[in-house]
């Protein structure tokens, strides 16, 4: 499995946390996304590298 299909590394996923609410994130590997609930935003994860930008997020539906 490369590194873009495995995702992130573990790791990283334990220490990250939402730029807007510093609330730990969901790591969704079927979107490729950290999903902030609480701020309604989900972080594009492209080629295994978090993009942990509040401009580049994506607002939740729900």
């Amino acid at each position: 499995m490369t590194e873009a299909k495995a995702g992130v590394d573990p790791k990283l996923l334990e220490i990250l946390v939402c730029p807007v609410t510093k609330e730990p994130l969901e790591y969704d590997v079927e979107a490729q996304e950290l999903i902030s609930r609480k701020a309604g935003l989900a972080y594009p994860i492209r080629d295994g590298i978090p993009i942990m930008l509040a401009d580049e997020a994506r607002q939740l539906d729900d």
